[in-house]
């Protein structure tokens, strides 16, 4: 059996199965997009997909603000 047949010249979606959304930024904190971009995903042309996936990794940087810990208790 070939793969052949299972092939898609779509883009993919970035999500990686952890759907949570974070609940000051309210993006995914998997696959950083938000709830509409989520639900849009499948309506999108490859050109919207692919602009979305270069904005991604800057979101991640708003994900990793510490909010607590020793660094929060400690001053």
């Amino acid at each position: 059996m070939s793969d052949d047949i299972w092939h898609r010249d779509e883009v993919q979606s970035p999500c990686i199965k952890v759907c949570v959304v974070h609940p000051s930024e309210r993006i995914c904190t998997g696959c950083l997009r938000t709830i509409d971009e989520i639900g849009a995903w499948s309506r999108m042309s490859n050109e919207a997909r692919a602009a979305l996936l270069d904005e991604l990794p800057a979101r991640g940087a708003r994900l990793k603000v510490r909010r607590g810990g020793r660094k929060a208790r400690v001053g």
